[in-house]
């Protein structure tokens, strides 16, 4: 039973802070990649509760804010860290100083203009969402967390690995079609069945999302496969926050 839990546990701590039970050796991220959107919908489960409850208090924009935080404790900002160092490359100008930059815990001004530009965004989007009745809400954070996890695959099966070593090294080079085909799989049925209790449009809601979190990942995924000839763990958390951003607008243009 424990080697079947490994996995899940892998990828939730990998992606939260929630502390879980240490294995016999290193985590396997790649046998645990299947699992991140599953982990992403628990985190979107938690937040947007949080979220609802404080709608509840003091109305949808002041809540989705408290939801961010609820976010970014639980995760540890770590997608927004990646978001942070990619946007700074996009200064270097060629591929071993964009690299370089990326590798610098110092955030510049292209990154913090890009975190800023991202929680607006989801403070802004994320307001639409909470106007809901409270389950529909929570259901919505979930489905959105949950694509935005599972954008991180693709990238991670189709790019070469851009450092000689890094934390990201072992997914990319690890995981395999068939573990990418499942994550994204699990990513899909749970954007069906959540979505589907939202009774405003739920095929377009559907399709929205998921062709936002799509080109939301596409970007930065292409950006990095151009100037640095593959793809990092910052790219990756990158490409999960912009595939969050863009299934969050791809969802709320469907309930207006």
């Amino acid at each position: 039973m424990r080697s079947l839990l490994r996995g899940p546990l892998d990828a939730l701590g990998v992606l939260t802070r929630v502390p879980v039970p240490p294995g016999r050796g290193a985590p396997n991220l790649a046998a645990a990649a299947p699992w991140f959107p599953a982990v992403g919908a628990l985190v979107g489960v938690v937040a947007g509760l949080v979220g609802v409850v404080a709608a509840g208090v003091w109305g949808p924009f002041v809540a989705a804010i408290v939801l961010v935080l609820a976010d970014v404790l639980l995760t540890g900002a770590l997608h927004l860290d990646g978001l942070a160092d990619l946007a700074d490359a996009t200064g270097g100008h060629t591929r071993e100083r964009r690299l370089a930059i990326m590798k610098d815990h110092a955030v510049g001004v292209y990154g913090a203009s890009a975190l800023v530009l991202d929680l607006l965004l989801r403070v802004a989007l994320l307001a639409v969402v909470l106007t809901l009745p409270g389950a529909w809400a929570v259901a919505c954070v979930a489905a959105v967390w949950a694509l935005s996890r599972a954008a991180m695959l693709p990238p991670a099966l189709l790019l070469p690995y851009a450092r000689p070593e890094g934390t990201g090294r072992s997914v990319i080079e690890g995981i395999t079609p068939l573990r990418c085909l499942a994550g994204l799989v699990v990513a899909l049925l749970l954007a069906v069945v959540l979505l589907g209790v939202v009774p405003v449009g739920q095929a377009a809601a559907v399709v929205g999302a998921v062709l936002g979190a799509a080109v939301g990942g596409l970007l930065p995924a292409a950006w990095a496969a151009a100037r640095l000839g593959g793809a990092t763990g910052d790219v990756l958390g990158a490409v999960a926050e912009c595939a969050l951003v863009g299934a969050l607008l791809g969802l709320t243009a469907t309930l207006g």
